[in-house]
């Protein structure tokens, strides 16, 4: 895990030997991603939707984006100062432009184009990866010089990560020894007193537009959680009508939950048995220890909301990573932060004008990286960016504590709700509809339930409930209780 991070950050920096080694493996990837898609899907074939884009397509993109902004870009020697509307000499594939350019290809244009066929676009790719490996050993050893080199390495990396969530939503996986990890159950929080903290990227090396330029802000005291949250923390709150209590949800949270018609986190089901987890095209008993994903920043802010807790903002989250080092733990799932992306201060587009300019629409920025993501593109500093409703990618969340204030705000907002002592008469919803019982024990702390664990405090305390009807034992947070009569 450390070295897999150590490796984005080296990447940056790497000479032509090393972006030659690094082009050739991404490559041999990018092939091996495909031919899983070759032998799980008839015609490679896949349904139209915003998810997904056709396999053929993915594949010609590659290699057209390599060479346009490689082999025929006169500029490319300029770097990040090159001008994108310079006159592009001519491609591999004459008709490529038209084909696979992504900036003016309509998304759902894709399934009708004429796209040469499979053997076809490898030869191409193997013709375009020689003459992007031949310009590098001629390439200047400076920033400038392989900035343009970089770059098509790490928008290949970026594209074998959706690759594998694309495969995951279509039942099966290109590499089935890469899954995430279990995590320890204890989770502990990492503390940071109030102080200045320069965000974004500082040279030398390569850095996305959206990175720059680093700026001074002031952060104040914060707690944040060493890991992210696993299903073993998450699920208690479906488990407690999370779902179906939409007063733990946003406005636009509340919207996506009626849209979706959501009653669990995607690829998981609730049985009699337990939870089952949808991977590899079948269902089977999930692991409670794995971390949460397949999760949307409305999941995340719903149980925040309801653990009383918070998202980090993405300074803080980059602070933690940084300065925390080893206790600090991350790559196990994109992280859902509070901070909307935007541009820095003092932002100048790169010349890839699509990669961050169009987006700065009000969408959450996810920091870290997932069990999935190449090493190569593992770095503390990188902002990640995706449509808040989106939980086909590997996507969870780590919280962080409220603050005094909010502390209180948050108890404000629950005060139409009665504080609860041991022998009041209560109800609350369940799957079997409204059930009633008194409360047996009250939690100020952290504990066990069921297997999980569950999180209480003394301004957030939770209460189990023996039924009125039979022995079952229920725990709830105040807020999906109501007191009734003795």
């Amino acid at each position: 895990m450390i070295e897999n991070r150590t490796a984005g950050i080296a990447i940056r920096r790497a000479g032509t030997e090393a972006l030659a080694e690094a082009l050739a493996a991404s490559r041999r990837d990018t092939l091996a991603a495909f031919e899983s898609f070759e032998r799980n899907l008839e015609s490679l074939v896949v349904p139209r939707c915003v998810e997904l884009n056709p396999p053929l397509w993915e594949l010609g993109h590659i290699g057209w984006f390599q060479e346009w902004w490689i082999a025929r870009n006169p500029q490319r020697a300029l770097g990040a100062r090159a001008d994108p509307e310079a006159p592009r000499t001519a491609g591999i594939r004459r008709d490529a432009d038209r084909l696979y350019d992504s900036a003016k290809v309509a998304h759902e244009t894709r399934w009708n184009l004429p796209l040469p066929d499979a053997d076809e676009i490898r030869a191409d790719l193997h013709a375009q990866l020689e003459g992007t490996l031949a310009l590098l050993q001629r390439a200047d050893e400076t920033d400038a010089g392989l900035y343009f080199f970089r770059l098509a390495l790490f928008h290949e990396d970026m594209h074998h990560e959706a690759a594998s969530y694309m495969a995951h939503a279509l039942g099966f996986e290109i590499d089935e020894s890469t899954h995430p990890a279990p995590l320890a159950e204890g989770c502990r929080e990492i503390g940071f007193g109030t102080g200045r903290w320069r965000l974004g990227f500082e040279g030398p090396g390569f850095a996305f537009d959206n990175e720059c330029r680093s700026h001074e802000i002031r952060l104040p005291e914060y707690c944040i959680d060493d890991r992210v949250v696993r299903w073993a923390e998450y699920l208690p709150f479906a488990e407690d009508g999370g779902y179906e209590h939409e007063h733990w949800w946003s406005g636009s949270g509340r919207a996506w939950l009626r849209a979706q018609g959501r009653c669990a986190p995607r690829y998981l089901e609730r049985t009699s048995r337990g939870w089952r987890r949808w991977s590899n095209g079948r269902w089977s008993e999930l692991d409670p220890a794995l971390p949460a994903c397949h999760l949307t920043l409305h999941e995340a802010l719903a149980w925040c909301n309801w653990a009383g807790r918070r998202l980090p903002s993405e300074a803080e989250w980059e602070r933690a990573a940084i300065e925390a080092g080893d206790a600090f733990r991350w790559a196990d799932v994109w992280e859902w932060t509070s901070s909307a992306f935007a541009p820095y201060p003092g932002f100048t587009a790169h010349p890839y004008r699509a990669y961050s300019s169009p987006w700065f629409d009000g969408r959450p920025v996810l920091r870290g990286a997932s069990f999935a993501t190449s090493p190569r593109m593992r770095n503390p500093r990188y902002r990640n960016f995706f449509d808040a409703g989106r939980d086909d990618i590997y996507a969870g969340f780590r919280s962080c504590s409220l603050a005094p204030t909010h502390r209180a705000t948050h108890r404000r907002a629950e005060s139409l709700v009665d504080t609860f002592s041991i022998g009041d008469h209560v109800s609350w919803n369940s799957e079997a509809g409204r059930v009633s019982g008194r409360i047996i024990r009250v939690h100020h702390a952290d504990f066990d339930y069921k297997g999980h664990r569950r999180r209480a405090s003394k301004d957030d305390p939770q209460y189990e409930i023996k039924s009125d009807k039979t022995d079952h034992v229920a725990a709830h947070k105040e807020g999906a209780l109501t007191k009734i009569g003795r």
